[in-house]
């Protein structure tokens, strides 16, 4: 598909640069009406009916974004794909004048050699510190790698080490936080248990490559970056549970939707999985999982407004984004959010 059909028009002041507080008073567009409903997220819990099962994805985000030097020059990176011990995948600025060999000295003691170069900025580290030293390198000398939407000159500060993890993050990997959750508090989570939902896990590690504009004309020409997940067998019988009882699945933002995609069987079915993922959803895809999706509002010609116009329908989608540019929603990271039904395309 030519990827024009999936851009739109976002003045600036509609993109979040801090979030809702507290994160529950977000507000939600509902498109499960058969309309375009306005509500807030603290309406979910009413959404959902007993015998449903939520699903969460527990990424936690590392400080993944280092600054260093090449000599005497400056070297920014920031870490996508773990692919070793010590050796990391990062997008490099500036990228076209690293060499391979180079060493980037990041702090006194903690430095990385460039081993590999790839396409549009990204290049191969490996580290001087490797497994838990090197996570413990990066949490003293990282910093929150924040879309670059959201404007920090002077980089994430404080609030933003809190604000850009949701309550679900257990699991260190990931360079981008699975947005939809940020909009989850414990007495959220509490009140949709009580209604009889029941809440379960699963794992994607989301990638940097979130952030890449899709550069291609066409949808066939684009290649995503692959992503790390895991579907734990307790959430996997969980799905069986409720799909055999006539509950729905529903999921909390595009990165559950795909790790649970990845893992699906082509009948529909979900066994306990592990590996890498880079499927690619755009419209025509069949869906195996998934009936309903939590999901914040995206970018212009990116791949997840892509996702969400297969799961809804182009048009559908697009309506509803004019509609949430026209009435003050807030979009991306830290923005509102809308839920989704699955529509056979």
């Amino acid at each position: 598909m030519r990827v024009e059909l999936f851009d739109y028009p976002l003045p600036e002041e509609r993109i979040a640069q801090h979030p809702a507080s507290p994160r529950d008073s977000a507000r939600l567009l509902d498109l499960t009406t058969g309309g375009l409903t306005d509500r807030t997220i603290r309406d979910l819990p009413n959404l959902l009916r007993p015998g449903d099962l939520l699903i969460s994805n527990d990424t936690r985000v590392i400080p993944a974004r280092l600054t260093g030097r090449r000599g005497t020059a400056k070297v920014e990176a920031t870490l996508h794909k773990r692919d070793g011990a010590d050796t990391w995948r990062a997008f490099a600025r500036p990228a076209k004048k690293l060499r391979i060999g180079d060493r980037i000295d990041w702090v006194d003691g903690f430095s990385a050699d460039v081993a590999a170069k790839g396409e549009a900025g990204e290049v191969t580290l490996t580290f001087n510190h490797a497994d838990a030293d090197l996570m413990a390198a990066l949490h003293a000398h990282g910093v929150m790698p924040l879309p670059p939407y959201i404007k920090r000159p002077a980089g994430a500060d404080a609030d933003d080490a809190r604000d850009y993890q949701t309550m679900f993050a257990a699991r260190e990997g990931a360079v981008a936080a699975p947005t939809a959750g940020l909009h989850f508090t414990p007495d959220l989570l509490a009140r949709i248990e009580a209604r009889g939902v029941r809440h379960v896990l699963v794992t994607l590690h989301v990638g940097a490559g979130t952030f890449l504009p899709v550069k291609a004309g066409n949808t066939d020409d684009h290649a995503m970056h692959t992503e790390w997940g895991e579907v734990p067998a307790e959430t996997a019988a969980a799905i069986a549970a409720t799909r055999a009882a006539g509950g729905r699945i529903v999921a909390i933002g595009t990165t559950t939707l795909r790790v649970l995609e990845a893992a699906a069987r082509d009948d529909g079915t979900v066994p306990a999985w592990s590996g890498e993922t880079d499927l690619f959803i755009t419209p025509g895809y069949r869906f195996k999982v998934i009936d309903l999706l939590l999901t914040n509002f995206h970018l212009p010609r990116s791949t997840l407004l892509m996702l969400v116009s297969a799961f809804s329908g182009r048009e559908r989608i697009l309506a509803a984004y004019d509609h949430a540019i026209r009435t003050g929603y807030r979009f991306f990271s830290y923005g509102d959010a809308c839920l989704l039904e699955r529509t056979e395309q």
